[in-house]
């Protein structure tokens, strides 16, 4: 029930927007009523914690999976952009929901919400990922592991957007060949 009603939130406020949208419309989206949404979470601020929570657990997940399947850093670097490129595809209705709560932190200068707390904890771990994939294949970074994994952030964000507004023009494996640019050995 408690997946029901995740994916049926990321779709409504997706459409509808986080601020908009009801806990009704999201029950009413997951057959369920609204009591089922209060046995699993304790409001809508809740609800949507457990989205991103969820969301970027998966996607990190999803990363760390694809470079352990070894190589050279430039070929582990591919191997997670073209991973990440498939997960942009399948979850449209993330990056609309990621828009909204990065203008929330934005708007309201705070930097303590949802959204920051993850964003900090999934840099900390690309950081150490980073870290690790590199002293395994013996490469020399060309910045620091904590600046790669902002990169990393940035283009993906960059290019889960492009994606959905234009998806002809993203070929599936361009975020992995620059990925790889990025790591090239000198």
């Amino acid at each position: 029930m408690r997946r029901t009603l995740l994916d049926a939130a990321a779709r409504v406020f997706a459409r509808r927007g986080i601020d908009a949208a009801s806990l009704d419309e999201v029950a009413a989206e997951a057959g369920l009523t609204k009591g089922a949404i209060y046995s699993n979470f304790a409001g809508k601020a809740d609800l949507v914690d457990a989205m991103v929570t969820e969301n970027l657990r998966t996607n990190l997940d999803v990363g760390l999976a694809a470079v352990e399947s070894g190589g050279r850093m430039t070929e582990r670097a591919q191997a997670l952009g073209d991973e990440l490129s498939r997960s942009f595809l399948a979850q449209p209705e993330w990056h609309l929901l990621f828009v909204e709560l990065w203008q929330r932190a934005v708007r309201t200068e705070r930097r303590d919400g949802t959204l920051m707390r993850h964003r900090r904890e999934l840099h900390d771990t690309i950081t150490a990922a980073i870290e690790a994939n590199a002293a395994e294949t013996g490469t020399t970074l060309p910045l620091p592991a904590a600046q790669l994994a902002t990169v990393l952030l940035a283009l993906s964000h960059g290019f889960s957007m492009e994606q959905q507004l234009d998806p002809d023009h993203v070929p599936d494996d361009l975020f992995g060949r620059v990925l790889a640019l990025l790591v090239r050995p000198e």
